[in-house]
């Protein structure tokens, strides 16, 4: 005997469908940027994911399916809200770690931990001496703090890995501890990933965390495993996100910021 639930679920109109297919879509789509660039990535025509988005159009089942496996999702997106779709969200350990290991929703506020885009540096694992730049998008969803961000191509070919964009993309669920936090960012599929660590820098004149990038990886005399690091919240919205995007990658020291040469202190051994 079916449950009313499942009863519910099966006795959608088409219309229902477009609709709740269409808000789980634009929630998925929140964090990236260009919807252009992310149709690119998909092999989806814009013109066509713009009517799923709106909800004037329905997706073949492929299409479903390809959706489906880009976002990590299944698709019982069709029935009901993302939310409560997932098996487990974000952060999600084994129930044997409950109260040892992983965020709860809501623990980490915005104040602590602002939403909006950050530049990053930290010395390269590979060259002793250059420093990686980046940016990073952080962002609430279901109660979680997450981040997203995309490695350069020239770090992805550094290490003989993919550039193209769905495999530079790394995510993160940011966890507190104390008064402090940290991450592990992961690409998809797991191929790569470094753990950070973040303390909040009280009497900085910006938005300043530093801390340290571990890379876990074998040991070899010729490559860092472990480097300090700056996390800077820009304020300035897109236009300076956009001007940090121009120069991510590998940099030299004195094209960062003072406020990072100062903090990276790259004369210093880390202890």
């Amino acid at each position: 005997m079916k449950t009313s639930e499942s009863q519910n679920r099966l006795e959608l109109s088409p219309k229902e469908l477009r609709e709740t297919f269409s808000r789980n879509l634009r929630e998925l789509t929140k964090p990236y940027r260009s919807i252009s660039s992310l149709c690119r990535d998909l092999d989806i025509n814009r013109t066509q994911f713009n009517r799923y988005l709106a909800g004037e159009s329905f997706p073949r089942p492929e299409i479903i399916a390809q959706i489906c496996s880009f976002f990590e999702v299944d698709a019982r997106i069709l029935l009901g809200p993302l939310a409560a779709s997932a098996d487990s969200g974000p952060g999600h350990t084994h129930p044997f770690l409950d109260g040892f290991v992983g965020p709860k929703p809501g623990c980490i506020s915005e104040e602590r931990f602002p939403p909006g885009f950050y530049r990053f540096s930290r010395q390269s694992f590979l060259h002793t001496d250059l420093v990686i730049h980046g940016l990073v998008y952080v962002f609430r969803s279901d109660g979680f703090t997450l981040l997203r961000g995309y490695a350069s191509r020239s770090a992805m070919r550094e290490v003989s890995l993919p550039t193209d964009s769905a495999l530079r993309e790394f995510r993160a669920v940011i966890t507190p501890q104390e008064d402090d936090l940290y991450f592990m960012q992961s690409h998809r599929n797991n191929i790569a990933s470094v753990f950070n660590y973040l303390t909040r820098v009280s009497d900085a004149p910006t938005q300043l965390w530093v801390g340290f990038a571990a890379r876990p990886d074998r040991e070899d005399a010729t490559k860092r495993r472990i480097t300090r690091l700056v996390f800077e919240r820009l304020t300035g919205g897109l236009s300076d996100a956009r001007a940090v995007a121009a120069m991510t990658g590998y940099q030299p020291l004195s094209d960062l910021p003072q406020s990072h040469q100062d903090n990276l202190r790259v004369d210093q051994p880390f202890v």
